[in-house]
């Protein structure tokens, strides 16, 4: 059995089919968890967990048959959950203004408030979507209330993904350090509400993971500051998941020493993280798709999907010298554990 702890089957690309890739994942012992960026994709993504009440989608007899058909265990609640937060990238900051048709640019600058990003090999193609385009960001306010309402419902077990992001940036300094200020207090107030509910969090950290240790040490530490008055952290440890992580190996060690898990997705294949795998212990690792992006090289120039972890575990296995089977039953042991489906279901 395999978990891809982050999924977007919730995205428009899968709108016409999700349910047959989670059917094909189902059936090949995969379950997954759909992760929000902004309000609505939560909300589908709670939908959708929801619609697999036991195991298949819809919750229907004609599902019920369709799945003993294609011989899907049926079992009450498993397989299918939802994550919700507001991506950083998705946080209306007031501070830049996105054009959506393609910027032109001229002398290295283009027609919207933000620099052209650098190229990074990370921006690996899955198919024709790109890990972020410009076209992705949806811009909407934080709104603590109804988050906390949407995560009324069982099928949701964390709050993700949420965190820094510092690759599409303003042009100027001044915007640039109120940007990222803005990044870190819609954080604190997610992290807020983890603490309220009583769940992980899915962290999303690109360009950013210096200044993330720095918030959730300093939150951590002292988490009644100024910026967080209403914080009440101290009372619970702060878990989750470093999700597609990217950064070095003394941040990797400084984010497990602060408890949470690294995620390893279809990004190993394109970087060299082969050193802090090997480094990193096998009960700190959760493995993940972020389907449709991030294809592995198997699935090079198609839209990926969540039986595509199988991959991700493969290559853990090979690079730290164990078995798949090993790698199979410690990641799934981790996501167990993390995300407690069992009390979610």
């Amino acid at each position: 059995m395999l978990i891809d702890t982050h999924a977007h089957l919730n995205f428009d690309t899968f709108k016409g089919d999700f349910d047959e890739i989670i059917e094909r994942a189902l059936k090949n012992d995969v379950w997954m968890i759909n992760i929000g960026t902004n309000y609505e994709t939560s909300k589908k993504a709670i939908e959708i967990a929801e619609g697999y009440k036991k195991g298949v989608y819809p919750h229907t007899n004609r599902g019920l048959r369709s799945a003993q058909k294609n011989k899907i265990r049926v079992l009450s609640g498993v397989g299918v959950y939802a994550a919700i937060g507001l991506h950083p990238m998705n946080l209306d900051t007031g501070l830049v203004k996105i054009q959506k048709s393609k910027p032109s640019t001229k002398g290295g600058k283009n027609q919207n408030d933000l620099e052209v990003p650098r190229p990074e090999v990370g921006d690996c193609g899955a198919g024709n979507l790109k890990f972020k385009n410009l076209e992705d960001i949806l811009e909407e306010s934080f709104d603590y209330e109804k988050y906390k309402n949407l995560a009324k419902s069982k099928k949701v077990v964390a709050i993700g993904e949420v965190g820094l992001d510092y690759y599409w940036r303003p042009k100027t300094t001044r915007k640039k350090e109120l940007f990222k200020q803005k990044q870190k207090e819609l954080l604190l107030k997610q992290l807020n509400l983890a603490k309220e509910l009583n769940l992980p969090v899915i962290f999303h950290c690109r360009m950013a993971h210096q200044d993330l240790l720095e918030v959730l040490k300093s939150e951590i530490r002292n988490p009644k500051s100024e910026t967080n008055p209403k914080s009440q952290i101290q009372n619970l440890k702060l878990r989750g998941v470093i999700h597609c992580f990217t950064g070095n190996w003394e941040q990797a060690k400084k984010f497990m020493d602060m408890g949470f898990y690294l995620g390893f997705n279809g990004i190993i294949f394109k970087l060299d993280l082969d050193e802090i795998i090997k480094k990193t212990p096998l009960n700190k690792i959760l493995i993940e798709t972020d389907c449709p992006y991030l294809s592995p090289p198997q699935f090079e120039d198609k839209r990926n999907e969540p039986l595509c972890v199988e991959y991700v575990a493969r290559r853990i296995a090979e690079i730290k010298n164990v078995s798949f089977e090993e790698v199979a039953e410690k990641t799934t042991e981790n996501a167990v554990k993390l995300f407690n489906f069992s009390k979610r279901s």
